[in-house]
């Protein structure tokens, strides 16, 4: 780190000694011991702009205490329902990387968000974040005795269609929330079985994307597996990455627990009894406030909006492309002439 940047670092924490008590607190819980660390992720994400990166500090630490986030590791989602989300929101852990970072994997193309409300999905994903953030990788940290803060994501693109527009203002939504609130989390993004749906967008999407983050981001041939075994171990490659002929993200049976994805995994069953395990010591403390939880979405950034309606109006113009195909092969009149080849 440059002399520059240590003092942005400096003076980020000047300026974080004047918050009040409530946010100095969930700011504590935030960085875990690592206060320096959480103040340069913060400045990166705003290209080291001090005033910049101070606003969004400022920005999330608020949105944590009105949106009690410090608790949401002590609020249980229903186990059948959460075992529905889990079939349709296809998230995961399945191991660690040779560096020690949490090996992130995620269905991208056969995720349906269609088993419960939207507010489940962004529930659940938040706690998969908290859980990643105070257990995963301070449990990392002691393991290796050096400060691991960030975690590899394998996006699936198996069975990504056109169909994806559906769940698009729900995946703006948890994305900006990740953006906004959990910045530089991810080391990598590695892009597997990417169809042609995913390959047209990606040509128009990452001249936009910043080119910090286009670093990030490797597109693999088919399933990943051999350059992914540069970088883990074969117990960690996610399910999907084993095989060439890996056909789906989805468990075959419920039971599966090879599968990252499955609520018997062993990831997911030590998210959930963590959870049940901090609701009974809070509700001990003093009782629990029913009810759902709700959390507000941040306004996405600028940037991010015109990525998520560039995507939008891609998928609209290869759906179109499709349709188009589809009917001039099915015998509708195009151009004044009909067509009957099959």
């Amino acid at each position: 780190m440059g002399g520059g940047n240590q003092e942005a670092v400096k003076q980020l924490q000047s300026l974080m000694e004047n918050v009040d008590e409530q946010l100095k607190n969930t700011f504590q819980n935030m960085h875990q011991g690592y206060p320096a660390e959480t103040l340069i992720r913060f400045l990166k994400a705003r290209d080291w702009h001090v005033a910049k990166a101070h606003k969004m500090l400022s920005d999330c630490l608020n949105w944590r205490v009105e949106n009690e986030i410090d608790k949401v590791l002590t609020k249980p989602i229903p186990s059948d329902l959460y075992r529905a989300i889990r079939d349709s929101q296809l998230i995961g852990m399945s191991g660690y990387s040779k560096e020690g970072l949490p090996v992130i994997a995620v269905g991208v193309g056969l995720s349906t968000y269609d088993k419960a409300s939207d507010k489940y999905y962004i529930q659940s994903h938040i706690q998969i974040n908290e859980f990643r953030d105070r257990v995963i990788l301070p449990t990392a940290t002691r393991k290796h005795e050096r400060y691991i803060g960030t975690c590899l994501k394998v996006l699936d693109m198996t069975g990504l269609k056109f169909s994806a527009l559906n769940q698009l203002r729900l995946l703006t939504a948890i994305s900006t929330i990740d953006d906004l609130n959990y910045p530089e989390k991810t080391d990598t993004y590695y892009i597997v079985n990417a169809p042609y749906v995913f390959s047209a967008c990606w040509k128009v999407v990452k001249p936009l994307l910043q080119e910090r983050t286009r670093r990030k981001i490797q597109v693999l041939q088919g399933c990943g597996k051999e350059e992914l075994l540069k970088v883990m171990d074969y117990a960690s490659l996610p399910h999907f990455c084993r095989k060439e002929d890996s056909k789906s993200s989805k468990h075959n049976a419920s039971g599966n627990i090879e599968n990252c994805f499955s609520f018997n995994h062993v990831f997911h069953q030590q998210l959930y009894n963590h959870i049940k395990h901090q609701a009974i010591i809070m509700e001990s403390i003093s009782p629990i406030r029913q009810g759902s939880f709700y959390v507000d979405i941040p306004e996405p950034d600028p940037d991010d909006a015109k990525i998520a309606k560039t995507i939008e109006t891609e998928f609209h113009k290869l759906e179109n492309q499709k349709n188009g195909f589809i009917n001039s092969r099915n015998g509708v009149t195009v151009n004044g002439h009909r067509n009957t080849s099959y």
